[in-house]
């Protein structure tokens, strides 16, 4: 029986989520497999991928094929290279022991390369974080200056409107004053004349 080491859909709509299966190839897309060997999520940074390495060695061994997205996940978890560390004990060219240690420096050298990706993604995520933080900043910023700016033209304007009031009041005290004064002079000029005019009429009864 051929057997195929693919993916099946699985997740909401733009959001997939696949298995890693063993199955029969005349089986249908999402129908009935053979065994699960893992998961694959490319929904995360990197993706996220769950996989029984010996068990899909086991189904290489036996002859199952890989599709070309599951030969790429097979390679990127070792498995590849551990069904060819396999090959060489069964031909007696390396020991078991060997083959173990191989496969081990390969996935430490793995690891690190998978750290240091995370890391420059953390990294870049705060940079990005911070980027943010500092145009949110700037922006607050000019949005208080803009405030004050207003409140002062608002107290200008303001102290404008009173200057012009004061000044009002001003005048129309002084237009009043203005016109007060001559009445006040005709009124003291009325009261120099009499005494001048009794002065005459004594004069004349003398006389």
């Amino acid at each position: 029986m051929p057997v195929k080491i693919r993916l099946q859909r699985h997740g909401k709509k733009g959001k997939p989520f696949y298995w890693i299966i063993a199955a029969d190839v005349r089986a249908a897309r999402d129908g009935k497999y053979l065994e699960k060997l893992g998961i694959y999520n490319p929904n995360t940074n990197p993706a996220t991928i769950e996989l029984d390495v010996d068990g899909a060695v086991t189904w290489l061994q036996n002859g199952a094929q890989p599709t070309d997205t599951a030969r790429a996940i097979l390679s990127y978890k070792g498995v590849l290279i551990k069904n060819h560390l396999a090959g060489g004990v069964r031909k007696g060219a390396i020991t078991e022991e060997q083959a173990a240690e191989k496969f081990q420096a390969w996935l430490d050298e793995k690891e690190g390369r998978v750290t240091a990706k995370k890391d420059t993604l953390a990294k870049a995520g705060d940079a990005t974080k911070q980027k943010a933080f500092e145009a949110e900043k700037e922006a607050n910023a000019k949005r208080e200056a803009a405030a004050a700016e207003a409140v002062a033209a608002e107290v200008a304007a303001a102290a404008e409107v009173v200057a012009a009031a004061e000044a009002a009041k001003a005048q129309k005290e002084a237009d009043a004053e203005a016109a007060k004064a001559p009445k006040e002079e005709a009124v003291a000029e009325e009261t120099e004349a009499e005494p001048a005019k009794e002065v005459d009429t004594e004069d004349k009864k003398e006389a």
